[in-house]
């Protein structure tokens, strides 16, 4: 649930602009068909800003939204998560300043969580393909911002997920083996992802072009209001996407792969919340209807499947040692030949090339010399002549 439905007279303008806001964190182009309707609120209300309303009026969390929050045993808060934007609105992450390590014997234990979403004060637009009602959540490292594109997680109300999570740490040679650039820095990120580069190159594009930073991109600049919103930042994001200046993978990319990159596979089984009797204990416990709790509570459940976790490491298939050793290997079995072959044939040429110098320079001063006679000495037939005379 995006926004509050008090806060909300015109569905489907707000959902529109907030379709062309989260379009920069899509990696797909959206075509531009919005109505003469919308094109008149962004003239009348340019002062309007999506992320105030959005921050205001959108999904929250405190103690009437989080009912239940448990970490190992011990209690957890609404102040213990940190607001982030993303594509969904309001978004809030937890375990976000890298908590300290908690040191457990067993596996089964971690992160409890119970929701009340509320559906009857946050308004989903079914018109805009917005149907669902639940909580969406991803699992990703702390240091990288969250991605719920393609990675997200969606318990419905009324059902309790069992997420088992692994960790899964992949380490990426450097080209040419791997497709990885170590020396690539993030400025906006503690570590290099492939997520947060793409984000830090919209961001570069779009301020380039604009003149100013959409709030839910890294930066720092003057926010975009909301009609360059419309009229600039949008048009930018589908011209970037349409012209791959972004582009991600190879190590000749703008964003190649990570070379260590941290994931979490998660493995989700849902029951339904509870059966009669704990329906009945829920409702006594929260003074809430049975109904009203199968149709907006939302329990979920994060643990470790096990106390172990996976290391992917790429290997060099070929170095330079092993390189000449196979060389001199194979020279040896099929030539006869040896690395002291080569240097011995080697010296013999060079040998050889030494002595011819110095034959030749010891018979250059026999080699009879061809000169022209001098002029003012008589020649061969004058001499005869003279002798005649004589």
């Amino acid at each position: 649930d995006r926004f509050q439905a008090h806060a909300v007279s015109n569905l489907k303008i707000i959902f529109s602009i907030w379709n062309i806001v989260s379009a920069i964190l899509q990696n797909f182009p959206m075509e531009n068909k919005y109505s003469k309707e919308l094109n008149d609120f962004l003239v009348l209300n340019q002062n309007f800003s999506v992320k105030e309303f959005t921050r205001k009026n959108g999904f929250y969390l405190n103690s009437s939204t989080l009912l239940e929050c448990d970490f190992f045993g011990k209690p957890c808060y609404p102040q213990d998560f940190e607001h982030v934007f993303t594509e969904y609105g309001n978004c809030f992450t937890f375990n976000h300043n890298e908590l300290s390590a908690r040191r457990v014997s067993l596996s089964g234990r971690g992160l409890y969580l119970l929701f009340d979403v509320q559906q009857d004060q946050f308004t989903d637009e079914p018109a805009l393909d917005h149907t669902d009602a639940g909580i969406t959540f991803v699992i990703h490292s702390p240091q990288e911002f969250p991605r719920f594109d393609g990675l997200g997680l969606l318990t419905p109300v009324g059902m309790r997920a069992h997420v088992a999570i692994r960790q899964l740490k992949s380490i990426t040679q450097e080209y040419p083996w791997g497709q990885c650039k170590p020396d690539i820095k993030l400025q906006y990120h503690k570590i290099y992802s492939t997520n947060g580069c793409l984000l830090e190159c919209r961001a570069r594009y779009i301020q380039d072009w604009c003149g100013c930073l959409p709030f839910i991109l890294p930066g720092n600049g003057t926010e975009c209001d909301l009609l360059k919103f419309y009229k600039c930042v949008y048009p930018a994001v589908y011209d970037i996407e349409i012209k791959g200046l972004c582009t991600v993978g190879t190590h000749n990319s703008t964003c190649p792969a990570p070379c260590e990159q941290t994931d979490y596979p998660t493995t989700v089984t849902y029951s339904s919340f509870g059966g009669e009797k704990a329906i009945k204990h829920s409702s006594a416990k929260l003074k809430k209807s049975p109904e009203y709790i199968r149709q907006n509570l939302v329990s979920i459940e994060i643990k470790y499947h096990d106390l172990s976790y996976k290391i992917t490491q790429q290997q060099k298939a070929l170095t330079i040692s092993e390189l000449l050793a196979d060389v001199g290997g194979q020279l040896g079995l099929f030539c006869g030949a040896s690395m002291i072959t080569i240097i011995e044939l080697l010296e013999y040429i060079f040998t050889n090339f030494c002595w011819m110098c110095i034959f030749l320079l010891l018979k250059a001063p026999e080699m009879p010399q061809w000169n022209n006679p001098p002029q003012n000495q008589p020649t061969h037939k004058e001499k005869k002549r003279g002798i005649q005379e004589c």
